[in-house]
């Protein structure tokens, strides 16, 4: 096994909770995060919204104010003295920061166009610029003034599970000494509609792996994560596979074949073997495709033997957030020592000839998988492993 990088801090907000620790606390317990839906659409589902109330930025950042701002800056105010630390250890500039999103600001914009057609303007104040997606790199830039590498990744749904590779790459080739990654995304009505039109949203909470499984439900929410070339953590990154088999727009390859790859790349670049894999968080959206996909690819490579849970019955699917999400939850089964139950698995889809987890587990864990899987075939697998 690779010795890789330690991750030395994380965030998380979510349905689930606005802080970490309620987020961790909620999934210990097996609750879902899942509820009636915040925005008005014209079908039955539930979602993921965070219910807390988000505070608004810094006054500096009033300009950039948005509900994708308010949970980045919520996400990095309990990362500030993590933060602070990484820079007096290894300069400003020797920080990258890559982040992924799928929607952007882009419920900004849809709020601006409804007061447009509403009152014949745009809203006072309202910038285009909040809706792209390097808006998150301006947040994180203006608040922790990191000077290193910079990139905003937009893959749809394993967004902010690539980030995990450009770190890599960038500690492996010296660009930096520290990265700090993940993801943010919001609810809105393009996405809510548009997975609605393809018939693949869930009027009630998704079961993944279920044998009646019928579909997703969206979410909201962002993780970030640090990572320094050296440093304590409980957990560190020892590999990441990312495949493109462009199969197809919207669906997955039938047999898995990128999954697979990504998988048997990840484990390749941290130095494992199938044998040695003890959990996998898996993408498991609740779709009928997605999940038989997923599950003949996981069979393929590990058979039975890992146990698999999808924490999409947790916080609804997070698009662009997910990856960076499923990651603190795969670290957190590494540092808390349990298995999350695979909310609404039951009955399970017994065709697919997984090992899922029905019931929250105490078992310490030291190696996990995490896969995201994307629209395009963009395939991203993270290898995570205890720190030793």
């Amino acid at each position: 096994m690779h010795e890789g990088f330690p991750i030395t801090a994380y965030s998380a907000s979510n349905g689930l909770g606005a802080t970490t620790r309620d987020v961790i606390q909620a999934l210990r317990r097996g609750e879902s995060g899942l509820r009636a839906c915040p925005i008005p659409v014209p079908f039955e589902t539930v979602c993921g919204a965070i219910a807390d109330e988000l505070a608004p930025p810094p006054p500096a950042l009033a300009a950039e104010d948005s509900r994708q701002t308010r949970i980045l800056c919520g996400l990095l105010r309990q990362l500030e003295a993590p933060l602070l630390a990484a820079q007096r250890r290894w300069g400003a500039d020797r920080i990258g920061v890559a982040l992924g999103t799928s929607t952007g600001g882009i419920a900004e914009t849809e709020r601006a166009f409804s007061e447009f057609k509403r009152e014949g303007r745009a809203p006072e104040g309202y910038q285009f610029s909040r809706q792209l997606p390097d808006a998150l790199l301006r947040i994180v830039r203006a608040l922790a003034p990191f000077s290193g590498p910079g990139v905003v990744v937009s893959t749809a749904c394993s967004s902010s599970a690539k980030v995990f590779g450009v770190a890599r790459r960038w500690l492996s080739a010296g660009l930096c000494d520290a990265v700090l990654v993940g993801g943010v995304d919001t609810l809105c009505q393009i996405t809510l509609r548009g997975f609605h039109s393809l018939e693949l949203v869930a009027p009630q909470p998704c079961r993944p792996f279920a044998r009646d499984r019928n579909g997703l439900n969206l979410g909201e929410g962002g993780a970030l994560l640090l990572l320094e070339r050296e440093g304590t953590g409980s957990a560190r990154l020892l590999g990441v596979g990312e495949t493109s088999d462009a199969f197809h727009m919207t669906a997955p390859h039938p047999e898995g074949l990128g999954a697979i790859a990504a998988m048997e790349a990840a484990m390749r670049e941290a130095g494992l073997s199938a044998g040695d894999i003890e959990h996998i968080n898996a993408h498991g959206t609740g779709t009928s495709l997605n999940d038989a996909a997923e599950g003949k690819a996981i069979a393929h490579v590990f058979g039975d033997r890992v146990p698999v849970v999808s924490t999409k019955g947790y916080t609804g699917h997070l698009l662009g957030a997910a990856g960076a999400t499923e990651a603190v939850f795969s670290i957190a089964s590494i540092e808390h020592g349990f298995l999350p139950v695979s909310l609404g698995s039951v009955p399970a889809d017994s065709d697919l000839g997984l090992q899922l987890v029905q019931e929250t587990l105490e078992r310490r864990v030291k190696t996990v998988l995490s896969n995201s899987f994307a629209f395009g075939g963009n395939n991203v697998c993270v290898a995570f492993g205890a720190a030793s």
